[in-house]
């Protein structure tokens, strides 16, 4: 069986990358200042800073029905089947859209609900394209993916309030007071949705607590303090040397460790602006020891 690994923009795979990994990669819309623009195609991470700074009106959108099935059509001329790893349920409703779609395809499109994003997601991704590459149909695929949906788990911190104030995540009073005395919050995503996790006064203290958070979670979920069998991840908006500068933490901390390191997908970045920076881990599966 020809199976294709595809994906939405949210994993943060760009359209160039996913050449170079063989995986497929559908772009997310958005809409600026009232005209669409898809991520990747016809808007850049440089140029989507560049508006929102400016203060453009950006809102972020799922896939219309017809963009997923015309993207799956395209995909199912070359290929059997379909493993298609969209972003998390809780964080949108274009999973369950894309549930709902397969339904007409026969058995020939594979959606995994895992409750993925950003770097997570981009690994789900590649070890659906591992997965193939050793065999395995789509459906087990689907089937052992969703099965390790939990074994992941984000840390993010923010330089600025704005943007959750304006996407109305938190209130106006909250960002105004949060802004007077400095805070830096702390968020994090355990699978289906983004929660507050806690706040720091300086940039450095909240990557404390980040890599605090990630070496419980190493110790405790995982049971793999030395992160042997644990994938390790960051993940930024226009800060890529405050990521270099995490990256040589974790390298210290986890010395032989696989670290990845990529930019955060426009659809988290459009909630929390620039300046983020990320730490994430997902479990190494089984099936590819």
């Amino acid at each position: 069986m020809r199976i294709a690994a595809a994906t939405d923009s949210n994993s943060g795979i760009t359209q160039e990358d996913a050449k170079k990994l063989g995986v497929h990669v559908l772009p997310m819309p958005f809409m600026i200042d009232g005209q669409m623009y898809y991520e990747g195609v016809n808007l850049t991470n440089e140029e989507f800073f560049n508006r929102m700074e400016a203060g453009a009106d950006i809102t972020t959108s799922q896939p219309s029905p017809g963009e997923v099935t015309d993207f799956w059509d395209r995909l199912l001329e070359e290929y059997d089947e379909i493993v298609y790893i969209p972003m998390s349920s809780g964080l949108s409703g274009s999973c369950q859209t894309a549930m709902l779609l397969a339904e007409d395809y026969q058995g020939k499109v594979h959606v995994v609900n895992n409750q993925r994003i950003s770097v997570t997601q981009m690994q789900s991704v590649l070890d659906a394209r591992d997965l193939v590459k050793k065999g395995y149909a789509g459906a087990k695929i689907k089937e052992i993916l969703e099965a390790s949906k939990f074994e992941s788990s984000i840390y993010i911190t923010l330089t600025t309030l704005k943007y959750l104030k304006k996407g109305g995540r938190i209130t106006p009073a909250a960002a105004m007071l949060g802004t007077l005395l400095q805070i830096k919050p702390v968020l994090t995503i355990q699978g289906e949705k983004l929660d507050a996790f806690s706040k720091a006064r300086t940039q450095k203290q909240a990557k404390t607590i980040m890599l605090t958070a990630l070496k419980k979670d190493l110790e405790t979920r995982f049971h793999d303090p030395e992160a042997r069998s644990t994938w390790l991840e960051i993940a930024y908006t226009c800060s890529e040397e405050g990521a270099l500068e995490l990256k040589r933490a974790l390298e210290e901390s986890y010395p032989g460790a696989e670290i990845c390191m990529a930019p955060l997908s426009l659809s988290v970045a459009c909630h929390i602006g620039p300046g983020s920076l990320a730490v994430a881990c997902s479990g190494r599966l089984k099936e590819l020891e």
